[in-house]
């Protein structure tokens, strides 16, 4: 656990990016629907029904190895005003950009509701646009924080999770289990994006714990609700709570700010 503790430490060195500040970049569009569903955080068909569609791949730099996958969330606008509304829409990163030309690309329905009312066919046409974007809190109003139980999961030893519905402005940092009541606890390692792994699940009823960044130091966040001993692949469970944290500290100069 000690050497998770460090590990956790020189993570909070590169976990934020400015995160307070206004970027100007391009974004453009999948064109095609099926291309969401392919995603580097590994939401498959899932990633459709976050944020009502709202979602975005992100370069390296935002998408940190996984770390922003449903938990960082941007509120986008474009800088043409006769084409684009000045509120623009807010989207959930869900996927790796390796297009070095534009910082994130959109689904369709989120390129589209940066338009005006009455332009998003219009907006379709550009392929691309000038954009500003910060980022804000993700909100899952319906749901808790909560773990899918993935497909490659084999019932005692090897497990398998999905993280779902990561609210607040805060990365996690790392996904420790427990048996129920039990103070000793198994470290998971990130398999990719949003899916986390170990060979050595404890048998009994399972405890999640979420450590995320809360300035320079880091914050626990514990499942109220376990996992039954029994679980299932392809069943979500709910924690019983949610991540409503908001960093401020990434460490940045100041810069302008969202008007």
């Amino acid at each position: 656990m000690a050497i998770f503790l460090c590990f956790l430490f020189f993570l909070l060195s590169s976990a934020t990016a400015c995160d307070h500040c206004v970027h100007q970049s391009k974004v453009s569009y999948f064109s095609k629907t099926s291309a969401l569903s392919k995603g580097a955080c590994g939401y498959g068909s899932l990633a459709l029904g976050l944020g009502s569609g709202h979602i975005a791949a992100a370069v390296p730099s935002i998408y940190k190895n996984g770390a922003a996958c449903g938990g960082t969330c941007f509120q986008v606008r474009c800088k043409n005003r006769a084409l684009c509304s000045r509120k623009g829409t807010r989207v959930i990163v869900t996927d790796l950009n390796h297009n070095n030309k534009t910082d994130m690309v959109l689904s369709r329905r989120a390129f589209r509701a940066l338009a005006n009312k009455g332009m998003d066919n219009e907006i379709l046409k550009q392929r691309a646009v000038d954009v500003e974007y910060i980022r804000v809190p993700c909100e899952y109003k319906h749901h808790n924080l909560a773990v899918r139980i993935e497909e490659s999961s084999k019932n005692p030893n090897y497990l398998a999770i999905k993280v779902l519905y990561q609210g607040g402005k805060t990365e996690i940092l790392g996904v420790v289990l427990s048996e129920y009541g039990s103070p000793a606890r198994v470290d998971m390692r990130r398999k990719f994006g949003a899916v986390w792994e170990t060979d050595r699940a404890p048998k009994g009823p399972l405890q999640f714990g979420f450590p995320i960044v809360q300035g320079f130091d880091v914050k626990w966040i514990w499942a109220k609700n376990p996992v039954p001993a029994d679980w299932k692949i392809g069943v979500t469970y709910d924690t019983g709570v949610q991540i409503t944290d908001i960093d401020f500290t990434d460490g940045c100069a100041e810069c302008g700010p969202w008007n």
